[in-house]
């Protein structure tokens, strides 16, 4: 996709992979609308970025009703959606606060899932658009203390891959983002948690896991949108995670070559 003109709605872009993403697009053409809870930062970047800002806290289940007609009432369609927002949960699964399970469950599940769908059908019917999920390759690996951020990146990476399937033909695109750690306040409480700490150490102490630069992350994102590739995995050393369990898909897909990805109208 020709990102010049277009318009992308990224959330959680007050910092961290959303701000680097959002400036990425930005100096691509994209015109960017901003989604995120600091107000003022979020003001800030749109109005350095020449895009719009709308505050909104998408763990609240009426902040994400209708935020994209919102969004689309001032300043145009969505061309391109990056549901980057996203929190951790880590910890003893029976010592995490009920509160806090719902909250990350509501964020890094179901918000994506419904923004998706509030984007979908104008994007179809304007014959454009990409649905970027950032997800995790704690999605596919197991570590102790992720039970909860883990399975609420398993279930974004596989709602993107089948909603790829049943697009499959039609003008709008995904790309399904896993990537490892990411250094930022986020990855800092997660080391919190000494047997998840010591869990990553020992990734490192094998060469599997490394930290990765936002701005890399972004550049690569920004480029999988250009190109409309499917996928974007990041470290490229951890590949063999991401690629083993897409085997079990790819299997699936071969068998059902041949049958209707969209009912007969």
């Amino acid at each position: 996709m020709d990102l010049k003109r277009r318009r992308a709605l990224v959330t959680g872009a007050s910092r961290g992979i959303g701000e680097a993403v959002a400036r990425r697009l930005a100096e691509a053409g994209a015109k960017v609308a901003l989604v995120a809870r600091n107000a003022t930062r979020l003001e800030e970047l749109a109005e350095e970025l020449d895009g719009t800002a709308h505050p909104a806290d998408l763990t609240d289940p009426a902040a994400v009703e209708g935020l994209v007609a919102a969004v689309e009432d001032d300043g145009g369609p969505v061309d391109v959606l990056v549901n980057n927002a996203g929190i951790d949960a880590v910890g003893s699964f029976a010592s995490i606060d009920p509160d806090d399970l719902e909250r990350i469950y509501r964020l890094n599940l179901v918000s994506p899932v419904l923004l998706t769908r509030q984007v979908l059908p104008g994007m179809l019917e304007r014959g454009r658009g990409r649905i970027v999920n950032v997800s995790s390759l704690a999605g596919v690996a197991a570590y102790p203390g992720m039970a909860a951020y883990a399975s609420t990146k398993a279930g974004l990476s596989q709602f993107t891959e089948v909603l790829s399937l049943d697009l499959r033909g039609l003008p709008v695109g995904t790309t399904l983002v896993e990537l490892g750690p990411i250094p930022s306040d986020m990855l800092d409480n997660v080391q919190s948690y000494a047997p998840t700490r010591d869990s990553f150490n020992r990734g490192r102490q094998l060469g599997l896991i490394t930290d990765i630069p936002r701005e890399q992350v972004a550049d690569e994102i920004v480029r999988a949108i250009r190109h409309d590739r499917a996928h974007v995995r990041l470290p490229k050393r951890a590949l063999a995670f991401p690629l083993m369990a897409q085997l079990p898909r790819e299997i699936v897909r071969a068998t059902i070559t041949g049958v209707k990805h969209q009912p007969d109208s």
